[in-house]
This record gives structure tokens, C-alpha cells and sequence, in this order.
């Protein structure tokens, strides 16, 4: 590990920032560094307006992506390396707007019912009964589910915050068919280790 990027670690890790952003920077940062082969400090506004035009051109990236990547490097140039004037050189391009597709509820019930498994009707009732994220429901604890209070518990979810989710009596019918059958010790959603079911969570992706 270099010292810049053991620098930017501590300087996001002191901040208390989540730690899927701290991978997320990091990798960023690897891969900006990557792509001229040089040390990030003799990097300059004109290698950081190249690497964007190469984001959106070459990459093909969302603007939400590049605007991530414009996080990152501002936090490097800006927050680590204490080069204030670089923030008119990393500019947030124009973020897309576009409409949501929504699904009508017929496709949902042909989603819901195309289902290989009943871990993944589980997990797909969950997401859409209870609206929770991905990586939420991954993480999803046996101990999570509340059939007295009939609630869902997140733990620290977006914004590292807990809250609790009203839980319907049709899901809690379904996750407990899933109990059942899965038997989860501690998650919910087990994944795998080395090819095997494990105490694990389950990958988000």
C-alpha cells in the first residue's frame, strides 16, 4: 500500500465513512492512478479532465458513476492532499434524470411466481413487500424479523441508520416456508464459502 492511499484509508476511516464507500474510493483511486501509471500527487488538472472526457467516452459510465468517481478524486485532491483549488478542476458532470420503470403488478406476481427457489421468491418478496435495498436485505438477520411486533429491523442501512419496516402477514407467511426449509442460523440469506452454504451474507450482486 503507498502512502498516499494509506493516507486517504485513514482520512476515510477517521471521518467514519461507510465502509462500502471507503472500497468503493479506493478502488477508484487505484484505477485513476492506473491509468496514467504515474503517483497520484504528480497528477494535475489536465490528467483529471482527460481521465473524465476517458470515463464517459471509452467506459462508456452513467453520469451517476463518473459522479462517484468525481467524489473520490475531489476527497484525494481536496480533503487528503489539502489542494483547495483543485475542486474547479474536478468538476460534477450534469446528472441524467430519467423515469423510474415501474412494474404493474401483474409483473410483479409473473416475477415473483417465475421463481427457481424459495430463497429467491423469499428475497424477491422482501425486496418488493418490504421496499428494503439490496444490500440490506443481504444482510438481513434471522433475529431481524419480528413476528410479535410484525416489523422488519434494518441495521444501519443507507445513511448507516437502523429503522424498522411494517412486515405484511403474506411475507411473513412466505419467509417463514423459507425458515422452514433453509434453516439460516445467523443471516437470513446465507451465502457461500468456497462453494459451500455458510453463516455468511449473501453477496449483493
Amino acid at each position: 500500500m503507498t502512502q498516499l492511499r494509506q493516507m486517504v484509508l485513514d482520512e476515510l476511516q477517521r471521518r467514519n465513512y461507510a465502509p462500502i464507500t471507503i472500497k468503493q474510493y479506493l478502488r477508484i483511486i487505484d484505477d485513476f492512478g492506473g491509468y496514467f501509471g504515474k503517483p497520484i500527487e504528480k497528477l494535475g488538472p489536465n490528467h483529471i479532465r482527460s481521465y473524465q472526457a476517458h470515463l464517459f467516452r471509452d467506459r462508456k459510465l452513467a453520469s451517476r458513476t463518473v459522479r462517484q468517481h468525481v467524489a473520490a478524486l475531489r476527497f484525494v485532491f481536496v480533503k487528503t492532499l489539502k489542494r483547495v483549488y483543485m475542486l474547479d478542476y474536478i468538476p460534477f458532470p450534469r446528472e441524467e434524470r430519467r423515469l423510474p420503470v415501474v412494474l404493474s403488478q401483474k409483473e410483479v406476481t409473473r416475477l415473483i411466481e417465475s421463481s427457481s427457489s424459495l430463497m429467491h421468491r423469499a428475497m424477491l418478496m422482501t425486496l418488493y413487500a418490504a421496499g428494503v435495498r439490496r444490500t440490506e436485505a443481504a444482510n438481513l438477520k434471522v433475529a431481524d424479523i419480528d413476528s410479535k411486533r410484525m416489523v422488519l429491523h434494518v441495521r444501519q442501512g443507507k445513511g448507516r441508520r437502523d429503522r424498522d419496516i411494517p412486515l405484511s402477514s403474506k411475507l411473513l407467511d412466505v419467509l417463514r416456508d423459507y425458515w422452514r426449509w433453509m434453516k439460516p442460523k445467523t443471516y437470513f440469506f446465507p451465502g457461500t464459502r468456497n462453494g459451500w452454504r455458510a453463516d455468511v451474507p449473501i453477496h449483493q450482486r
